[in-house]
């Protein structure tokens, strides 16, 4: 999947605070995602929605509150709850370790590349 460069309307959406913007820390979603490299995220994308499969979010670590982590969603349970995994498994701490994901500590989904 490839992540499309930053466009005028999602820059003026970051410059409403519709975006956020969010660093790549570590190798886990390489060779998509570099570390240091940044993204946009959309924070309110699902408060009526599940992610979808293939789709790139930004999620709260559910056992470390402070960790925020970027991965793909591989798979959505009925229940609202989601795998994550880095498209680096080898180098990727994810849902293979810590389990699936609520929907609520999902922050957003990535819409573009930053920069």
């Amino acid at each position: 999947m490839e992540l499309p460069d930053i466009s005028v309307r999602e820059f003026l959406l970051w410059i409403l605070g519709k975006r956020k913007r969010f660093r790549v820390k570590g190798n886990s979603m390489l060779p998509l995602l570099k570390p240091e490299e940044e993204v946009l995220i959309d924070r309110g994308c699902y408060q009526d929605s599940l992610p979808k499969v293939g789709e790139i979010v930004v999620a709260k670590h559910p056992t470390k509150s402070d960790l925020q982590l970027i991965k793909r969603v591989t798979l959505v349970s009925e229940n609202g709850s989601c795998f994550l995994m880095g498209d680096n498994p080898e180098e990727s701490t994810d849902s293979r370790q810590f389990g699936k994901v609520n929907r609520e500590q999902i922050i957003g989904r990535v819409t573009c590349r930053f920069g």
